[in-house]
């Protein structure tokens, strides 16, 4: 036998072991489940209350959107935290680089919060610049 075969019996154990131990359990479960096959027991249920309606329910964009700013934010959040670990060995040049980091980020927010990405309401329609206020007269333009 080679070394490389003596070094990978405890592997070749351990997976015959996963495999023997699946198999028994699974073949427990076949043996000791129920047997039973009522209507009721293949529906559906939430808490003991029966369904009603599709599950197909539409959510609105925002939620997504909402959600994957949370993870793309709390991403960077873990970065800032594994700095604050490392502040020591980082050194200056890590905190002028956590500096420019975090005024992306604070330019990111604030670029999704002027487009309204992170408002939930209905949307307020703001006048186009430039353009004269109702009712302004001729000369009067906008104040």
């Amino acid at each position: 036998m080679g070394v490389a075969a003596i070094q990978l019996w405890p592997l070749a154990v351990y997976f015959g072991l996963t495999v023997l131990v699946t198999g028994a359990l699974l073949s427990l479960s076949y043996i000791l489940g129920p047997r039973h096959r009522e209507t009721e027991t293949g529906k559906p249920y939430e808490s003991g209350i029966v369904s009603t309606g599709s599950a197909r329910v539409r959510f609105d964009v925002k939620f997504y959107q909402n959600a994957i700013f949370f993870v793309i934010f709390d991403l960077e959040a873990m970065f800032i935290i594994s700095w604050a670990v490392a502040i020591r060995a980082a050194g200056w040049q890590g905190y002028v680089e956590v500096v420019i980091f975090i005024g992306v980020l604070a330019a990111a927010l604030a670029y999704l919060w002027r487009q309204g990405a992170l408002d939930w309401g209905p949307r307020r329609q703001k006048p186009p610049l430039g353009l004269k206020r109702p009712g302004a007269g001729p000369g009067k333009g906008a104040r």
